[in-house]
């Protein structure tokens, strides 16, 4: 992408401080140039054609939250990641920073700190002092200061331990401002936010309290900036999913699919860090909801007649993808595949069809479920009123996880259950939500049905009488082994309705073209239904926004 100037350092180069509005107003306008001419100021990229996202955004992050805690004044200190090493050794895993720290300075290296006056919008880091024989041997040349003003277009930079000073000095004019930190329960993990840690001299003007519901609740709704960089990643990863499926035989390993999917994310995508373990279930294993741990790494081989559930999803700039693809590993699907993987088809066609904003998620939920026991009842495995199933909570035997999540700089991002939220579902299936919030635009999630063949839960509901009635034994047997069938897509939420930034081989007919040596993307859209925003690299500016364009739609049979 091309590079330019700053406005904002023009505007410094005049002799002023940037107002707030002013660092609201230039933020927005260099994001805008960047998504329609592909004009970069300071930005991130590795090279290529790798997508080049704009310091910009994080500087519109910077502003909408002062304009979030408009009436607090002070400082925000946050601090971000640091270099660990493997239990007692040297070894340094690849670093990944903090995610709160990412969404407002996007600064790629560990052990700094970040500050934000909410009066000004003014952006300062704190920085580890590098500068020694040693580092420069083993690690390079420690940038400078000033160095790190222009690779992230902050207003200033300093070393770490001239925090406390600097902190003084902008805490002195106003003896009722405070410095906020970060501080707060993340509801997937149970963890905490871990505050900056400052001197005690600033104890008593320290708040813990307002700055984590602001920021997690920013965080919600994404800027087209980093919908930009969504769709990036999607793109890398939707591709490299295709690939894998083209290349799925059996006899391979699963490790050998995500061994591939890998590869082609960062070679082709820059993407260095995969979102999560990468999921490669095949045969039995796609029962196994978070197969791929360490306890079960990925590890069977693939054999004729398995059906693969790979749930896989690359990260750029920290920015996540969470995509799952299902398909047979032979050249077509049995009967039952093809039955049980149109059910988890029509589930996500009609989710991605109702979900617009003001729809609570949990109904979304219940829409998935009613959809796959619909086409279960059609198809023999179940019998007995849709209605009275749902009553029973019978689609949690088949669909026990949660229909999706809010994704961003986390895959299970953060926001869903924060005060004054809807709470958590106590009924089955439900409980599994992460979030129970009514929708609304500018949300990023996943949609994620499945349908699966767990013994627990058959089990379970064989020796339940109120259960045991929906279900006919003979072919509840005949799918004991199989696995189960998950189709994942990550979704923005308009105004009227959704963008679909995952764009992946879907329809029976797409994955047997793929699988048999077929393109993708396609030149046809076989399932308008799923709302594809199909999408390529720009083809004239190398690193640009990804270029938008329309498929045909398939005619109907």
């Amino acid at each position: 992408g091309r590079r330019t100037p700053s406005a904002l350092a023009a505007t410094r180069g005049a002799g002023r401080m940037p107002s707030l509005a002013d660092r609201r107003s230039v933020s927005e306008a260099e994001c805008r140039r960047c998504l329609e001419q592909g004009v970069v100021g300071a930005g991130f990229d590795l090279g290529l054609e790798t997508y080049r996202v704009p310091m910009a955004l994080h500087a519109l992050n910077r502003a909408r939250l002062c304009e979030r805690m408009r009436g607090h004044e002070g400082v925000v200190v946050l601090a971000g990641g640091e270099q660990t090493t493997r239990y007692d050794t040297d070894h340094e895993p690849i670093f990944r920073q903090e995610s709160y720290f990412q969404w407002l300075f996007g600064v790629s290296e560990p052990g700094c700190v970040g500050a934000v006056n909410l009066q000004t919008g003014a952006a300062t880091l704190f920085v580890p002092d590098l500068r020694s024989e040693a580092y420069e041997i083993f690690c390079g040349v420690a940038p400078t200061c000033q160095a790190f003003v222009e690779k992230y277009a902050v207003d200033e930079c300093y070393f770490e331990q001239s925090l406390s000073d600097w902190l003084g000095d902008q805490l002195a004019p106003d003896d009722e401002s405070k410095v906020f930190v970060l501080y707060g329960l993340n509801s997937d993990s149970g963890n905490y936010a871990s505050p900056a840690v400052l001197h005690e001299v600033f104890a008593e003007r320290t708040d813990r309290d307002a700055l984590f519901p602001a920021i997690a609740e920013l965080r919600t709704i994404k800027s087209e900036a980093e919908v930009e960089v969504m769709r990036y990643v999607n793109w890398v990863s939707s591709m490299a999913h295709a690939e894998v499926m083209a290349a799925g035989k059996p006899r391979m390993m699963e490790y050998q699919l995500e061994s591939l999917f890998m590869h082609h994310t960062y070679s082709h995508g820059g993407c260095r860090h995969v979102a999560y373990t990468c999921i490669c279930a095949c045969g039995p294993n796609p029962a196994v909801l978070h197969y791929g741990h360490a306890g079960a790494p990925n590890a069977r081989q693939l054999l004729p007649g398995d059906g693969a559930l790979l749930d896989m999803g690359a990260e750029y700039h920290c920015y996540a993808a969470d995509i799952t693809c299902s398909f047979p590993i032979s050249e077509t699907f049995t009967d039952d595949q093809k039955l049980v993987h149109e059910a988890v088809l029509a589930a996500q066609i009609a989710v991605i069809g109702a979900l617009a904003p003001g729809v609570a998620w949990p109904d979304m939920h219940r829409l998935a479920e009613r959809t796959i026991l619909d086409h279960l009842v059609a198809g023999g495995v179940l019998a007995g009123d849709v209605d009275a199933m749902l009553d029973a909570d019978l689609g949690a035997v088949f669909m026990p996880h949660g229909l999706g999540h809010l994704i961003g700089l986390d895959t299970h991002d953060v926001g869903g259950y924060l005060d004054g939220t809807p709470e958590r579902s106590g009924r089955p299936g439900l409980s599994k939500l992460r979030t129970a919030r009514v929708i609304e635009a500018g949300m990023m999630l996943t949609v994620e049905p499945g349908c699966y063949f767990i013994d627990r839960l058959l089990d379970d509901a064989l020796a339940d009488p109120v259960r045991r009635r929906f279900l006919v034994a003979d072919r509840i047997e005949g799918f004991r082994g199989t696995g189960g069938v998950r189709l994942e897509d990550d979704v923005l939420v308009r105004t009227d309705g959704v963008e679909n930034l995952s764009l992946c081989p879907r329809t029976v007919d797409e994955i047997l073209d793929v699988k048999n040596g077929g393109a993708w993307p396609p030149a046809v859209d076989a399932c308008s239904g799923l709302r594809r925003a199909w999408c390529r690299p720009n083809p004239t500016i190398a690193g640009g926004p990804m270029r938008r364009y329309a498929l045909a739609e398939a005619t109907p049979a």
